[in-house]
């Protein structure tokens, strides 16, 4: 495992090999970058891609989510692989984001 130090450098190295990197994946806040990521978890981006605009008009906060139900989300993400614990995921962590911070991603 490597220390904080060793780890910056790393990351600053791989920076220096791709200093034109840009993420694919598109978000406007942190609730959106949350559930990009709970969905990316082993699946492409371009899988993410497709579903993401329909998702977050349907889904713009948690209080959207919660007052929905994990099959409801099921459908918007059903073309993406272990949709079903996906979407169980993507409602459970709203419920603990109004839950424990007031609906909001903490920094």
């Amino acid at each position: 495992m490597l220390n904080n130090e060793s780890a910056r450098q790393l990351i600053e190295e791989i920076i220096k090999l791709y200093p034109d990197a840009k993420p694919t994946m598109r978000y406007e806040n942190p609730f959106q970058l949350m559930l990009v990521v709970i969905l990316s978890a082993q699946a492409t981006d371009a899988s993410v891609e497709k579903v993401t605009d329909k998702l977050f008009e349907r889904y713009p906060n948690p209080e959207a989510v919660v007052q929905s139900s994990p099959e409801e989300i099921e459908g918007y993400i059903n073309s993406i692989g272990l949709y079903r614990n996906k979407a169980k995921y993507i409602y459970k962590s709203s419920q603990q984001l109004l839950d424990n911070f007031q609906g909001q991603v903490p920094q």
